[in-house]
């Protein structure tokens, strides 16, 4: 199956296939492409997922992770993504915090086409109470803060790889990640 637009009924989106019943759809509501130079000298486009910032059913990144399941399930998951893809980082991070398998979430979003299905599942499923999300959205607004030395000096060195080491308003892995993503 190839890609299609519908451009009258989704204001300029495409779908992108990930299954047999199940489309990816990307606009420019939510993500986003950012030209980026690789080593061979070519200028080649990467779709970013949302900002890490959004909230979904009360939880900060839960948006993001949909999108970077629905970029992986239809193949289009930028390599730099791939190495924290719902093992690691701030994904692994969300599963915990929730209480869900890597494995069973993603199946369940790949069954879904719409973030409203998706939002109505983890209320349904997700029994967090409202401090136990209010934790986990600070931590996760503000990791980079903390004062831990070891923690600072990646987020320094990460800014510095990314040629933003010069951005004193970066001050947490969620400013890097959205200036490094070309959101601000």
């Amino acid at each position: 199956m190839d890609a299609f637009d519908l451009d009258e009924l989704s204001l300029l989106a495409t779908y992108v296939p990930i299954g047999a019943n199940s489309w990816l759809k990307i606009s420019a509501f939510n993500l986003h492409t950012v030209d980026m130079e690789i080593h061979d000298g070519v200028v080649h486009q990467m779709i970013c997922p949302r900002s890490p910032k959004e909230v979904m059913a009360g939880w900060v990144y839960l948006p993001r992770f949909i999108d970077k399941i629905r970029l992986n399930l239809a193949g289009l998951l930028h390599a730099d993504y791939q190495q924290n893809f719902a093992r690691r980082g701030f994904d692994a991070q969300w599963l915990r915090a929730a209480g869900l398998d890597a494995d069973a979430f993603i199946a369940m979003v790949k069954s879904t086409v719409t973030d409203g299905e998706v939002a109505d599942w983890v209320l349904r499923n997700v029994n967090r109470t409202e401090a136990e999300k209010a934790a986990f959205n600070q931590f996760i607004l503000n990791h980079g803060r903390e004062e831990d030395p070891e923690l600072r000096a990646r987020l320094r060195t990460r800014k510095e790889q990314s040629g933003l080491g010069d951005r004193d308003d970066i001050t947490t892995f969620v400013d890097f990640i959205d200036a490094d993503e070309k959101r601000c």
